[in-house]
């Protein structure tokens, strides 16, 4: 229990610390920002609390906000997308997740079902932060032009950190 205490306090400084200090910065024409800090709510334990889900992503969006100057946008989209998290799980799963100590990731579920689970709860989580940053409607298609490059960019991002962080145990 210490250890993976430990492993998710180190993963969050470094997500936190490689969002603010490069993919903030990562901007290509002003329409691409991934964030790949949302891989941390994506990859908690399923048997996660609420409570504890929603104070991480609570902390985990405060953190990026502090850090990129731009109070409550990512705490918001992050919390929302932490509070739809258990509603995705179930609409993407065929079988119980309740396993104990098991994690959403590629290696243990496949890519089908992780791409649906990590689509959904980005895109939920874009929608909402890029609509709040404008706050208006009037440029609803760039802005949906901006959601779907980002949550290109993003996806890609997390499944290179799967793939790097989780590499796959093959029988030799």
């Amino acid at each position: 229990m210490t250890r993976v205490l430990i492993n998710f306090t180190i993963q969050f400084i470094l997500l936190v610390l490689a969002q603010v200090l490069i993919l903030n910065h990562i901007n290509f024409g002003g329409y691409v920002n991934p964030y790949l800090y949302v891989i941390f709510v994506l990859s908690l334990p399923f048997d996660t609390p609420k409570w504890a889900l929603l104070t991480l992503a609570f902390l985990l969006g405060l953190s990026v906000d502090i850090f990129s100057g731009v109070m409550g946008l990512h705490t918001a989209a992050t919390v929302f997308m932490a509070f739809c998290r258990p509603g995705v799980l179930r609409f993407v799963s065929t079988k119980d997740l309740t396993i104990k100590g098991g994690s959403p990731s590629i290696q243990q579920l496949g890519f089908n079902w992780f791409f649906s689970y990590s689509f959904i709860l980005v895109l939920i989580h874009h929608l909402l932060y890029f609509y709040l940053e404008v706050f208006h409607f009037s440029g609803f298609f760039y802005t949906l032009f901006r959601v779907i490059l980002s949550l290109i960019f993003t996806l890609i991002f997390i499944f290179i950190f799967q793939y790097i962080f989780h590499p796959s145990k093959r029988k030799a």
